[in-house]
């Protein structure tokens, strides 16, 4: 595979090309040999991937541009890699920024989503194609914000997962599977940024360039595990789960809030987080980038009344958080003038168990029950190699445990664990131990 560093141009002229060649879709010379030495610590090592298999292709950001890219993805075979990246820590939301696609047949496409935000007609063209992505629900609603959503997905993260890797991030699969290193130093990148830079773009491309080559060794690892049915049902049930609604407080998801000791001060985190929100909204900035979630807590503990008193805090003294201190110091007040009546709970009312540390005094039996299922999980998640959670949710088992069924038998046990959104292959697993344990702490009388 050539070293040599692409030099093509930012514009979208060309991308027909790139896109309509017919490409074998096969892994780069010395994949095959790679992926042996992976499994083989006196094989070779793994061999850098420096450059996508066509060149980096321009980025697609005019609709004649895309009406091609829908063409040749609609001509090409198979299943669809697919990733998107975002602005995370730079950006308000988590929209995409640049959407990846790589398919048999058609190349490699990147797609600026911001000039070409309706990817509906791509979604239509690609309806009956299985999708790749790593982490997919990471990237599924920047995607469905777009109008790209799968009908088929293969996740390589989770399949991954579920064969007991012990690194499950896309270049640690890469390199142990395939034997390929890439190169992750973009990650993090603020990809609001035009034009994209011509190594961001080709890393964006090589994301996606061995994805399905990826999908398809990891599928015969997963059927010659006996796991493919699982995976098979993992992905779909990512596909058929909603998306999450709003958090009825999202303010209380600020970092140190635990140091927050009275009613007062939380109405102050959460009139200063919401001014925070508004003004990051506004300037599509990450609120972080407004102003830190450390500068809220110690907003609320130290409620200053004037510029000086706000200005002699530690972590006001940034030009960000100075640029809105009118509006932080409107915030404290607001606060400061609520009356009780008005003032935030302490904490809300859960809608599960409580926190597991206090099941021993408040209900030692579930404690025990769940101390007794964690044990059962962990036991076969480890007879199966993969992780504990992977098995069985954690919430799930807590929810089992402080609510169980009126008997312990194993139908009874599998109807719970379904009703709390647990798979198939994940009950027929677990049901029965998990009812086992439960009438042994019966029997012995510690119920």
């Amino acid at each position: 595979m050539s070293e040599t560093r692409a030099t093509g141009p930012q514009g979208e002229s060309g991308a027909e090309e790139t896109a309509v060649d017919q490409r074998s879709g096969t892994v780069p010379q010395g994949a095959e040999q790679g992926r042996q030495g992976a499994e083989d610590d006196t094989g070779p090592p793994a061999v850098p991937l420096l450059e996508p298999r066509e060149g980096v292709p321009p980025v697609v950001a005019t609709a004649a541009g895309l009406e091609r890219v829908i063409a040749a993805f609609a001509a090409g075979t198979g299943p669809v890699a697919v990733d998107a990246e975002r602005a995370s820590g730079y950006r308000y939301g988590q929209r995409a920024y640049l959407i990846q696609l790589r398919r048999a047949g058609a190349g490699t496409a990147l797609i600026d989503p911001i000039a070409c935000p309706d990817l509906s007609g791509l979604d239509a063209a690609l309806a009956d194609a299985e999708m790749v992505l790593h982490a997919a629900n990471q990237d599924l609603p920047c995607l469905a914000e777009v109008g790209l959503v799968p009908r088929r997905l293969f996740d390589t993260e989770l399949a991954g997962r579920l064969l007991g890797y012990p690194r499950v991030g896309l270049g640690s699969m890469v390199e142990n599977v395939l034997g390929f290193v890439l190169e992750k130093g973009y990650s993090a990148a603020d990809w609001s940024t035009r034009p994209l830079p011509e190594d961001w773009l080709r890393y964006a491309a090589l994301d996606v360039e061995l994805l399905v080559e990826l999908r398809d060794a990891l599928q015969e690892e997963l059927a010659a595990a006996g796991k493919l049915d699982w995976a098979l049902e993992e992905f779909a049930a990512i596909l058929a789960t909603p998306p999450k609604p709003p958090r009825p407080d999202p303010w209380r998801r600020t970092s140190g809030i635990h140091r927050v000791r009275n009613r007062r001060a939380l109405a102050t985190v959460r009139e200063v987080w919401t001014a925070r929100d508004k003004i990051a909204q506004e300037r599509d900035l990450s609120p972080g980038r407004v102003l830190q979630d450390a500068a809220i807590i110690e907003l609320a503990q130290q409620a200053p009344k004037t510029p000086a008193e706000l200005q002699a805090l530690p972590t006001m003294r940034g030009r960000g958080a100075r640029r809105h201190q009118s509006a932080w110091l409107r915030a404290v007040a607001r606060a400061r003038e609520l009356s009780d009546r008005a003032l935030p709970e302490s904490n809300l009312p859960g809608d599960g168990p409580p926190p597991a540390h206090r099941w021993a005094d408040r209900d030692p039996e579930a404690a025990k029950r769940l101390t007794a299922a964690r044990a059962v999980v962990a036991a076969l998640a480890d007879e199966h190699s993969m992780p504990s959670e992977n098995l069985l949710q954690p919430d799930s088992v807590r929810r089992l445990a402080w609510t169980p069924p009126a008997e312990s038998s194993p139908s009874a046990i599998a109807a719970a664990l379904r009703d709390l959104g647990a798979r198939n292959w994940q009950v027929g697993l677990t049901a029965q131990p998990i009812a086992k344990a439960f009438l042994r702490l019966e029997t012995k009388g510690e119920l």
